[in-house]
Parts: structure tokens; sequence; C-alpha cells
């Protein structure tokens, strides 16, 4: 653990060097900030951790560097997805001193995971003390990844709101039921609610076709746009697929294990769809915005 930190303090340290220098990887698409990307749901049990950690690797396949933060309470999605169980999480920089690069684990094809098990639940009351130092090891990241992605829980609760409100781009997953439609939309009005300015994506999970998929969105769009006001973009939709379950079983994502599959495909474009949307044209990167409102967010009373 503590000869892949060092190793990761000299990325770091050579990303830097590079820091004004603009990153292009083979499809022509420009990397110069770290961008932050939250996944969510409004409910439980759609797809999303498994929608993040694919995401992630085929982010990594087009050449970027990746890191998929697990903001939810428990281990085990990570777990039971691919195998690993974290040897740290949030909760030792919070309460143990860890530096970031400490608590960094190796994923497949060379993305990274953070874990945040119990400390995310301690964002809800934490001191500034420790939360000035936790946006501090965080900001570290900067120019050494390309992508974090965010796995947040599943729900409307205030942890999981606080990490989609400070993210610029936000991700929703959502599947063809009735339940999961009623529950994204919730969380499509109580982000609009909130206010600021972020790009809303929507990825249709489970469907059986894409003229599913399609009847889906426009349903979802429509209700957003007549109540809300409120425009969100479809970023794909992933086919109902055995595949899945059997990469989950076999605690391998489904990108690695069944790379030819059309699932496996429609990830990989959404990947590079992803890639080739414009994103924050701020002059701040999109991980200093993240951080801005993050602070902001979890300081106890707006403080």
């Amino acid at each position: 653990m503590r000869d892949q930190a060092e190793k990761l303090r000299q990325l770091i340290i050579e990303s830097k060097e590079k820091k004004n220098n603009p990153i292009y990887n083979g499809d022509n698409v420009i990397i110069d900030k770290t961008r932050v990307v939250a996944v969510t749901s409004g409910k439980g049990g759609v797809g999303k951790t498994n929608f993040s950690i694919n995401l992630g690797i085929s982010l990594s396949k087009l050449g970027y560097k990746v890191l998929v933060f697990d903001a939810d309470l428990g281990l085990a999605n990570i777990d039971v997805i691919l195998g690993i169980i974290p040897k740290y999480t949030i909760a030792d920089i919070l309460n143990s001193d860890k530096d970031i690069l400490d608590i960094i684990t190796e994923g497949p094809n060379g993305i990274k995971l953070i874990a945040g098990g119990s400390g995310i639940k301690e964002l809800i009351n934490i001191d500034s003390e420790k939360l000035e130092n936790l946006v501090y090891q965080l900001q570290k990241l900067e120019n050494h990844v390309d992508f974090i992605i965010i796995d947040t829980g599943a729900g409307l609760s205030e942890t999981v709101l606080n990490f989609v409100n400070s993210s610029d781009e936000v991700i929703l997953i959502t599947t063809p039921e009735p339940t999961s439609l009623t529950d994204v939309y919730a969380m499509i009005k109580t982000l609009k609610i909130n206010g600021g300015e972020r790009k809303l994506s929507v990825v249709i999970n489970k469907v059986e076709n894409s003229v599913e998929a399609d009847e889906v969105f426009e349903r979802l769009s429509k209700v957003s746009s007549k109540f809300l006001n409120t425009k969100i973009e479809k970023l794909g939709h992933l086919n109902n697929s055995k595949l899945v379950m059997q990469s989950v079983k076999n605690q391998n994502p489904l990108v690695l294990l069944y790379p030819n599959s059309s699932i496996a495909k429609k990830i990989n474009g959404i990947a590079l769809k992803i890639c080739k949307n414009k994103h924050n044209s701020s002059h701040e990167s999109n991980i200093t915005n993240f951080l801005n409102k993050f602070k902001s967010l979890f300081t106890k009373e707006g403080i």
C-alpha cells in the first residue's frame, strides 16, 4: 500500500509539471481539467453502482485516468462487483490522519477506487477542521485524474443530495418501472428546487429495446420540461441482459468479461459521448467548483 501511495505521489508531481498542457486522446477530445460526475438514482436496485464501475473502465480504455468514489454508506457494492474489499475509507482521512493517496485502491484496467463507508455518514456532523482537511486532500486529485465518478447512495437523503448538488455533471439512472421513474422525477424536482446550473443526463437501464427506451425518456423529458422547466439529456440506454448478473457472479466487470457484447458496446458508446460533450466552461476547474459547493453544503448550519 505504501509503495502504491509513493507511485501516486510521483504521478501527481509529474502531472503538475504538465499542468498547463491540455491532454489529447485518440478521439481528439481535449481534457485539461478534472471532471467530477455524480451518478445517482431516485431508488436502489436500478444498476447505479454497476454502471459507475463499468463506465469508469470504459473511460480508462479510452485513455483517461479515472477514479471512482463510492459515496454510499456500505462497501458491499464494490465488494460484489469487483471482489475488492478496500483496506481504508474516507473515515480514515477524517479520523486517522491518513493521506488520500494512502486510501486509494487499485481497480481493474487501471481505475482507482475510494471507498466511503462509515465516513460518508460522518460528513453530516463533520467539524470545520476535518472538513478543511478533507477538501485539502480531495484537491490533490486535480491534474492527476481526468474523471472522478461519484457513485452516490440511492434516494433523497441529505448526504446524497449534498454530493449531487456539489456536482456540475449528474447522470441519473432509471428503469422503465413506474416506481423508478417516479423516484428519478423526484430527484430532478429536488435538484431544480435547490437551484444551481448543472448538466442532467439520463441513462435508462434494463429496457427491452430502443423503442421502450425512447418512450420512457420522452415521458420523463416532457414532464420535466412542462412542470419543472428543466431540460434533461438522453445519454443512452442499456438492455435487460443476463450478462450483467453473470458478470456480478464472476466479480468481473461486464465491459471486461464480455467486451464484445451489445451492452458493453453501449456503455463504451456512453463513455465516448461523455468525453465529447462540452462540460464546465468556467475558468475554474470542475473539481474546484465541486469542492467549493461540497464545503458549503457540508458546513454545519451553513457556516
